[in-house]
């Protein structure tokens, strides 16, 4: 698969969502904010960083940039999209997926190895693993908190869309140990962890994100 992997200004880890991507098998190919086009791609991430400086809100000025027209228009039509940590960020901005993310319960920025489990496999993005897989992913933000009404979170769990969720302790505060989310098709989905920095064992980290890149699948299962 040709999987696009969307830079913004700001953005951190464009270069290791591509070489995941690499890793997992497929094609990367670098889109930048201001395309008017997704070059032809199968699928779409938008990675992790400090997009446009975390300006106003957290992806809430890379909502509105071009390629984001493009993004949110394909997604509509089954496209799996996968956001990063602000990328997710992005996603919740730019009504793909509810909710929010907010600043941290203990109002600092946390980097660790955190341990998930996965809750929902039958996304574009989690075919490969099994439902309920403990996976250990590393985990940098310092607004990962996310939030929503009582009624959607409600929703959240009653249609299975919780992707992850947190183990060993909450990290930042999301409600329910919310660790990622999917829309209801099961194509988009928000994932506040970074699976790209858990793809090979020479950086320390395994490779229990690699499932993420290698199993996209453009056909959400029923």
């Amino acid at each position: 698969m040709k999987i696009g992997v969307v830079t913004f200004p700001g953005t951190l880890d464009d270069v290791d969502a591509a070489r995941a991507v690499r890793i997992g098998g497929n094609e990367a190919v670098a889109l930048w904010h201001g395309d008017h086009d997704l070059k032809g791609v199968d699928a779409v991430i938008l990675p992790g960083g400090f997009s446009y400086g975390d300006y106003l809100r957290c992806g809430a000025i890379s909502r509105f940039s071009p390629v984001m027209a493009e993004v949110i228009e394909a997604a509509g039509k089954g496209m799996p999209v996968l956001g990063i940590c602000n990328g997710f960020q992005i996603l919740c901005e730019s009504h793909l997926l509810p909710g929010a993310l907010i600043r941290n319960e203990h109002r600092k920025f946390v980097c660790r190895d955190q341990r998930l489990r996965i809750e929902n496999n039958r996304t574009s993005w989690t075919s490969t693993y099994a439902e309920g897989a403990e996976v250990t992913i590393v985990l940098k933000n310092g607004e990962g908190g996310f939030v929503a009404d009582g009624e959607t979170l409600d929703r959240l769990d009653g249609e299975g869309r919780v992707v992850a969720r947190y183990l060993d302790g909450n990290p930042n505060g999301s409600l329910r140990d919310i660790a990622g989310i999917t829309n209801e098709r099961g194509n988009v989905v928000g994932l506040m962890p970074h699976p790209e920095h858990a793809v090979e064992d020479l950086t320390g980290s395994g490779t229990d994100g690699l499932g993420f890149f290698a199993g996209v699948v453009e056909r959400v299962f029923a």
